[in-house]
């Protein structure tokens, strides 16, 4: 026998290409796990903080009025630099922006858990969004090229989407707990190791690719857009001690009005915009939009509340408010991965959409009878469940309905469209139900009382309750409308045949 080794044949793969596929479904596990650990850590900051409200107003002497900026500022700023992150990613390239936002925010969370101020907390949380804002498309950027088209990444997908769901679920009874127990600042500082591994995962195991797109990045756009919201918000905030006719409120609203103005300007004239021009053609797409923000401003606005409500009225600790609430999210998530989507395939978006609110509707309608001497069992749990099946089939309906009809052009920016418009609806109805409340609570005879702050939660809920019904409305006329026509354009779309 030879002692010769003989070449490999035509058909024999290299040992080093062998090598390499074998690692191949290893790289793309360690990507799926990298990418779904920083979802989770962005969705649950958004669901965590709520619980530790109440301490963090305690501990740092707020006025009523002051809390809700550690809520609003956070989806403000990552709503509105969420698009820019994403055309950043492009341009720049994927890993590096995603290790840049991670870093980002990780530095920004170490900083909130060690805040000793209001002032430095609020700006930690704005820091947080802007981190968030640029590592979140990048990591969704990065598992879509990582799966080719297909099953593999339509499952890859679902695990994303699910581990979303879950932290919001996780964040209300992780955020009790560790309020309740070290203390609210490990609300943050828990980030920051979770922040220093993933970093570590890109580092060591995402390739550095060249970046995709070409051009600029519309900056000044995002700034404006972003600086007109807040400078909007707190307007509405300095209402309740000042007044709609101070000159406080009416500056800072004019302030933002012409930011906004900025913004709109701005976008003409950029050869990069935010927002592409062709996507204002997208109705169907608008309208996901505007029902997205609706839908969140709603249900965000008035959780924030209904759990001051729970720990401050009714003398819940923070882990209890935290198990409270898992009813709504477990139910949510059930109906969002197990109902909506087949009640979509049957009946349509729209028609979800309606549903959805209109569950939510009842749910806010139950929840606008509360008393101070509410109980969990008959005053509570009836309405968080109708809560929980109303998010569950809107959310993804908004979600689904961004795509019906939309031109491939514009296919890439939908799904960051919508969620840009989830988040700062979010934080507007925050603003604006917090603001509805406290004015509530601080009138009359009994300001400040238990009975007062129930009052003005029971107006809350009306409130959020009007923004369901509009976009229930919404849902079941323009969005069922756009879908109908979206469908009968696509029916009578000419077919392409191939040649031969």
């Amino acid at each position: 026998m030879s002692d010769t080794i003989c070449p490999p044949s035509a058909d024999t793969p290299p040992v080093e290409d062998a090598r390499a596929q074998d690692r191949r479904p290893a790289r793309a596990a360690i990507t799926l796990a990298l990418v779904c650990g920083a979802q989770f850590m962005f969705i649950l900051d958004l669901a965590i903080v709520n619980l530790a409200v109440p301490s963090i107003q305690e501990d740092l002497g707020l006025s009523p009025s002051q809390p809700q900026w550690v809520v609003v500022v956070y989806g403000l700023t990552f709503g509105g630099f969420l698009l820019l992150g994403g055309r950043t990613a492009d341009l720049v390239g994927r890993r590096t922006v995603l290790v840049a936002g991670l870093g980002v925010f990780t530095l920004a969370s170490l900083s909130a858990g060690l805040a000793g101020s209001f002032g430095t907390l609020v700006a930690s949380r704005a820091v947080q969004g802007v981190g968030a804002a640029f590592a979140a498309p990048a990591a969704l950027s990065i598992l879509t090229s990582t799966f080719p088209e297909g099953a593999l990444r339509n499952r890859a997908l679902g695990v994303y989407g699910a581990v979303g769901a879950a932290a919001a679920s996780v964040g209300l009874v992780l955020g009790g707990a560790l309020t309740t127990g070290p203390g609210w600042p490990w609300v943050f500082l828990m980030n920051v190791p979770i922040g220093v591994g993933l970093i570590g995962l890109a580092l060591a195991h995402l390739p550095s690719a060249p970046p995709d797109g070409h051009g600029t990045a519309d900056v000044p756009g995002a700034a404006a857009v972003t600086a007109g919201l807040l400078a909007l918000v707190y307007a509405i905030n300095e209402s309740v001690e000042r007044g709609w006719t101070s000159r406080t409120t009416i500056g800072f609203a004019a302030l933002g009005t012409v930011f906004l103005v900025v913004f709109a300007v701005v976008e003409r004239r950029a050869p990069s915009p935010i927002v592409q021009r062709s996507v204002y053609r997208q109705r169907t797409l608008v309208v996901a939009m505007g029902v997205a923000a609706l839908v969140f401003a709603s249900f965000l606005g008035f959780n924030l509340q209904l759990t001051l409500f729970m720990q401050q009225v009714l003398g819940y600790s923070a882990i209890e408010a935290g198990l409270a609430w898992l009813a709504t999210s477990t139910l949510a998530v059930v109906m969002g991965v197990a109902v909506a989507a087949r009640l979509i395939g049957r009946v349509g978006a729209g028609r979800t959409l309606l549903a959805g609110q209109l569950s939510a509707a009842g749910g806010l309608l139950w929840l606008s009878r509360l008393q101070v001497d509410a109980t969990y069992a008959t005053d509570l749990l009836p309405g968080l469940l109708l809560l929980g099946v109303g998010i569950g089939l809107s959310g993804i309906a908004a979600q689904v309905a961004a795509f019906v009809g939309v031109d491939r052009s514009v296919a890439g920016v939908a799904g960051g469209l919508v969620e840009s418009c989830r988040e700062i609806g979010g934080a507007l109805g925050t603003a604006i139900i917090a603001t509805v409340v406290l004015g509530v609570a601080d009138s009359g005879g009994d300001a400040g009382s238990p009975e007062a702050f129930t009052a003005g939660v029971r107006r809350g809920a009306l409130v959020a309750l009007g923004i369901s019904v509009v976009a229930a409305l919404v849902g079941g006329t323009l969005l069922r409308h756009a879908e109908r026509r979206a469908a009968a354009a696509e029916r009578d779309a000419p077919l392409e045949v191939a040649p031969g």
